[in-house]
């Protein structure tokens, strides 16, 4: 069971879980308690939005979800094999999980997972928004199996991947407020707001995992170089690899004050953002500076996922904020 945890990197999965509920319950709802409307069974006063897509169908998400995730991870490892051995010198497949049980719980993971993507798909009322689950579980196969070993590909995809995790809430929210509010309301108010805040967020996971991902090639670079993987690391040189990694965390650096002048303005999140986002960041610039070893590499790649959970975290003072306007 130990074996089989580490497989499917249960932290990470836990992340996602945290990620998904913190985006409907700490972002989606307060920001939908704002929104004020006029029921058409009310008695003419307005009143807060509120959710509309059912918890228990939240949750079959939540689960679809985790488990095309899992399924993916199974898969990395399986392919994974040889240059883990030269990367980390240890494996799980092959070792503690026969290859074939590893293709037979991928199989498992991800039928399941699509199955459940459909059936939420379908009572949320877009029964095709299910070819996205199986879209997802393809594209991890095939990141494992190719993208991976090619230019910047596999980085991009598993970023962009990353990035639907929060969207994949507010896309199964949006239909059911539409439904209800479409009819039961005088003036249907407009939603695009719920979809700013958590694309916000999506933007902020696409960057930060980018960003990660080139820094674990870097890391890495001795086993993709080993077994022939055109990684950005291989293709253009360690050196140019930091370079770029450091650029990308500039650019994240900056995208932060950009985005709090431009929409917030508060001392709240400038503190929150200074401290628990930008002074890691800084602290990752200077170890793909001056990290000379693989364990210095393995700090900043640490760090970022730190990033990203504070990143994640940041939603909780958001529904502070809005509901004590703070703002």
């Amino acid at each position: 069971m130990k074996a089989f945890l580490s497989l499917i990197r249960w932290p990470n999965l836990l992340i996602i879980v945290l990620t998904m509920v913190l985006m409907r319950y700490t972002i989606i709802e307060p920001v939908l308690g704002k929104i004020m409307v006029v029921l058409n069974s009310g008695t003419g006063e307005a009143v807060p939005m509120a959710l509309k897509f059912p918890w228990y169908n939240f949750v079959i998400l939540v689960l679809a979800t985790l488990l095309i995730t899992a399924g993916g991870y199974v898969i990395n490892d399986y392919f994974d094999i040889k240059t883990d051995l030269i990367n980390r010198g240890e494996v799980i497949v092959g070792t503690k999980i026969p290859r074939r049980h590893a293709m037979m719980w991928h199989n498992i993971l991800n039928i399941a997972g699509v199955l459940a993507g459909f059936y939420i798909s379908w009572k949320s009322g877009f029964f095709w928004l299910g070819v996205l689950f199986l879209i997802v579980s393809g594209l991890l196969y095939f990141y494992s199996a190719s993208y991976k070993r090619q230019f910047l590909i596999g980085n991009i995809v598993v970023s962009i991947l990353t990035a639907m995790v929060p969207m994949l809430v507010v896309l199964y929210e949006w239909p059911a407020l539409y439904r209800y509010y479409s009819v039961n309301a005088v003036n249907p108010p407009h939603l695009g707001v719920i979809f700013y805040w958590v694309g916000g967020f999506a933007v902020f996971a696409f960057l930060t995992t980018l960003a990660r991902e080139l820094i674990k090639d870097i890391e890495d670079f001795e086993g993709d170089m080993a077994y022939g993987r055109n990684t950005v690391p291989v293709v253009i040189g360690t050196t140019a690899a930091r370079i770029v990694s450091i650029s990308l965390v500039i650019i994240i650096i900056a995208a932060l004050y950009v985005v709090w002048y431009s929409f917030l303005f508060d001392k709240i999140t400038l503190v929150y953002a200074s401290v628990f986002i930008t002074l890691p960041l800084l602290v990752i610039i200077y170890q793909l500076i001056a990290g000379k070893t693989k364990k210095q590499l393995h700090v900043a790649s640490r760090l970022m996922k730190v990033v990203m959970i504070m990143g994640i975290l940041y939603s909780v003072l958001v529904k502070v904020i809005l509901n004590w306007n703070l703002v």
